[in-house]
């Protein structure tokens, strides 16, 4: 689509008139880069209609903003678009129930590298997770990247975006499901059990998972350390957590 000279890419928009069309038409938009103190009309549509959509938006300097064009053609704003439609918490608990399955759902506090988030989501699909929740703020969303690593789980795994973790937590245990979260200092996973309705929290590529996060969850669960270093990477600690879930799932 080009509308003014104003190029529209897959998954970024550029240009005033592009992504004030785009947040009219329903389109997924992730984030929304401005530049800072840019206020003029079309400026503060974008932001109001940015805002009754719940997106995130950047403030930025111009140099932030030619970095991030491909058109030189931005006009101070670029939008972000998710590469595919998130999916809502029905859809998760609709996956479970067809499967006959106890719900099983992997929560992430804040990845940011979107190689993590689509090897994470191709691995939710291989360990029979029912979907992956994400945060809307402060954390990678559904990105061509992230797209192209799930080598396809993203047709068959919902990913739910959602305002707050915690408090989401807190709505999961009212449907009867309990909460793991990964921690050096936890118990070790073995030790643990996994089976039954059950969620997995996976924390930041560096901090771990947030505080007030972990205050939420049942049980802390740490894996077997071997070797040198202290960490696995994020997309690998959730496989091994993962496939100790499905190992007590089929145990059982």
């Amino acid at each position: 689509m080009e509308k003014n000279n104003i190029e529209v890419n897959e998954f970024k928009i550029e240009g005033r008139n592009a992504v004030i069309e785009a947040f009219r038409s329903g389109k997924t938009i992730d984030r929304l880069f401005v530049l800072d103190g840019c206020q003029d009309g079309p400026v503060s549509t974008i932001k109001r209609e940015a805002k009754k959509q719940d997106t995130m938006i950047k403030y930025v300097t111009k140099e932030r903003l030619d970095q991030l064009s491909d058109t030189g053609k931005h006009q101070g704003v670029i939008a972000m678009c998710a590469a595919y439609d998130y999916s809502e918490m029905e859809d998760v608990f609709a996956l479970a129930e067809k499967k006959g399955e106890p719900p099983f759902v992997i929560i992430l506090d804040n990845i940011e590298d979107p190689h993590n988030l689509g090897a994470i989501i191709r691995t939710a699909n291989q360990a029979g997770a029912h979907g992956v929740i994400i945060p809307k703020n402060r954390a990678v969303g559904l990105t061509a990247t992230v797209a192209r690593t799930s080598a396809g789980a993203l047709n068959y795994t919902p990913v739910v975006k959602v305002t707050n973790i915690a408090q989401t937590i807190e709505e999961l245990k009212d449907k009867g499901l309990w909460f793991v979260c990964a921690d050096m200092d936890g118990t070790v996973m073995y030790d643990l059990n996994l089976t039954g309705p059950i969620g997995l929290v996976i924390g930041n590529e560096g901090d771990g998972v947030g505080r007030l996060v972990k205050e939420k969850c049942d049980m802390v669960a740490s894996i077997p350390m071997k070797g040198d270093i202290d960490s696995l990477n994020a997309s690998v600690a959730t496989g091994v957590l993962a496939y100790e879930i499905v190992r007590q799932r089929l145990k059982k």
